[in-house]
């Protein structure tokens, strides 16, 4: 198994370990988190401050990172700040999701279980498409979006940079929902959002 490096250790992280262990490609190495102020070592594995990834990567340089973390702009900002080159991020997918073969999806992304990702997708980078999510043919989801529990984007949709679709919310097809906008849980999307908002109800309606 590849070596791994975990970075953030709250409650989206546990989800991650747990993909990571089902899916029998890699082996953790290191889980870092700012809660640690030096690294130390228990049972094998490396616990430190995020400053230390280079560290880490040093000692192996082999292995892949992955930023384990579900608040967007927070693993936007750690993204930026470690500095590392894409081919260094891990794309983690469970083993019970389906993709299809001509879908793209980015690095650093984390597919989970039960999700489907359909013909000619494309998934941006450090995205999160989270338990029972359904990606439709053609869709489109930027760098750092998360697409929560159970929500079903159909055909055609774009969800831009850092946006974060609610759990059982669907988006007909077509629309656009802009950058770092919010769509709240159970939502039905039948108009494009701008950047910047926050949406919800059925049909949708802006907050801001």
């Amino acid at each position: 198994m590849d070596p791994i490096v975990v970075i953030g250790e709250g409650g989206h992280s546990k989800v991650v370990q747990d993909l990571i262990s089902s899916s029998e490609c890699y082996q953790i190495i290191a889980i870092l988190d700012d809660k640690y102020e030096e690294m130390v070592e228990k049972n094998g594995i490396l616990y430190g401050p995020i400053s230390s990834v280079h560290d880490v990567l040093a000692r192996d340089g082999c292995a892949k990172i992955v930023i384990a973390i579900g608040n967007n702009h927070v693993r936007a900002r750690i993204a930026q700040r470690v500095r590392i080159d894409d081919e260094k991020f891990a794309t983690l997918i469970h083993p019970s999701a389906v993709i299809s073969p001509s879908a793209c999806i980015g690095s650093g992304t984390v597919i989970m279980p039960n999700c489907v990702v359909n013909a000619a997708a494309k998934i941006g980078s450090h995205v999160i498409i989270n338990t029972g999510a359904i990606i439709e043919h053609d869709n489109y989801v930027g760098d750092y979006a998360h697409i929560s529990p159970n929500v079903t984007l159909t055909g055609n949709v774009t969800i831009e940079e850092g946006a974060h679709i609610g759990a059982s919310a669907t988006v007909i097809p077509g629309i656009k929902v802009g950058k770092w906008s919010i769509v709240g849980a159970g939502s039905v999307v039948i108009r494009d959002i701008p950047d910047f908002k926050k949406a919800v109800g059925c049909p949708t309606r802006l907050l801001d």
